[in-house]
């Protein structure tokens, strides 16, 4: 399929390492397009739940292709998040057209973008970072679980579901806690006078003018989603910002000699394992 241009893509919550990642779909989405700025906004890889004897081809091409954008002169923002927290301490880090940062404010056709993972916003990261990572886990679980049911659902032709966007929108303090978010990040960019706010974090994909909680003024505010179970992005093209959905027919599923290049020296994967393993030891 022929490349799409798009100016800004926004990708973030790809969970990297995980069971429930939809690696090979994000890397075909990464092949389809040709952007001019690609911004990972947290979580990219989840280090929280790394483990060596779990890191897919899949996972690796996902990130030679993140570093080809970088070598072809596209510049990469990688801002940390909460999975990937052990980055901060190498925030402002620069690399060519690579920059690991922990915020960041764009400057998109004369208009300011806040940009940030949001995990500053969740209470539970602050106060109880230990039922953070064990809800982690039972999320990840869930995700295994409902994999494994879709499978059937499908061989008997039946519609896919969500175990965790259907407790999201039924469990009322779910519900809740996204409103007040958004809310949230919404107050904080109009009072710094920001155009834009862009988050991840939730998995819950938007984009929607939201007005201050005292009415000084309204933002536009914009969520990626993630790569477990929405597969969303963000993209901003001819000034205006869309919401990628990715779709199984839209992509051509063939091998392609891209494919064949990238899966040549997959041996490399095994340094990035080790690195991660001394990360996630430095955190603890």
């Amino acid at each position: 399929m022929a490349k799409r241009d798009v100016d800004i893509v926004v990708i973030s919550d790809v969970h990297l390492g995980t069971y429930g990642c939809h690696a090979k779909e994000l890397l075909r989405y990464l092949k389809s397009i040709r952007p001019k700025q690609v911004i990972l906004n947290g979580d990219i890889i989840d280090v929280w739940q790394f483990s060596k004897s779990y890191w897919p081809e899949a996972h690796m091409k996902v990130v030679r292709r993140i570093l080809k954008f970088v070598t072809e002169g596209i510049p990469v923002y990688y801002l940390t998040g909460n999975h990937d927290e052990m980055l901060r301490k190498f925030a402002d880090f620069n690399l060519g057209k690579f920059q690991l940062l922990n915020k960041m404010v764009l400057e998109v056709d004369h208009k300011k973008a806040w940009i940030f993972h949001g995990d500053v916003f969740d209470v539970t990261m602050q106060h109880s970072k230990w039922l953070a990572k064990l809800g982690a886990i039972g999320y990840d679980t869930l995700i295994i679980l409902n994999s494994m049911v879709n499978w059937f659902l499908t061989a008997f032709g039946k519609q896919k579901m969500s175990f965790s966007q259907k407790i999201k929108g039924k469990v009322k303090e779910a519900v809740k806690f996204i409103n007040h978010f958004e809310q949230t990040a919404a107050d904080l960019a109009v009072d710094k006078q920001y155009d834009y706010v862009i988050c991840g974090h939730i998995h819950h994909a938007d984009i929607r003018e939201i007005r201050a909680t005292d009415n000084s003024g309204s933002v536009l505010y914009l969520n990626s989603g993630d790569w477990v179970e929405s597969l969303t992005a963000l993209e901003y093209v001819n000034g205006g910002w869309t919401i990628f959905k990715y779709n199984p027919a839209d992509f051509n599923t063939e091998p392609d000699e891209e494919d064949k290049a990238d899966s040549e020296e997959l041996q490399s994967s095994m340094d990035v394992k080790v690195l991660l393993e001394k990360f996630k030891i430095e955190t603890h």
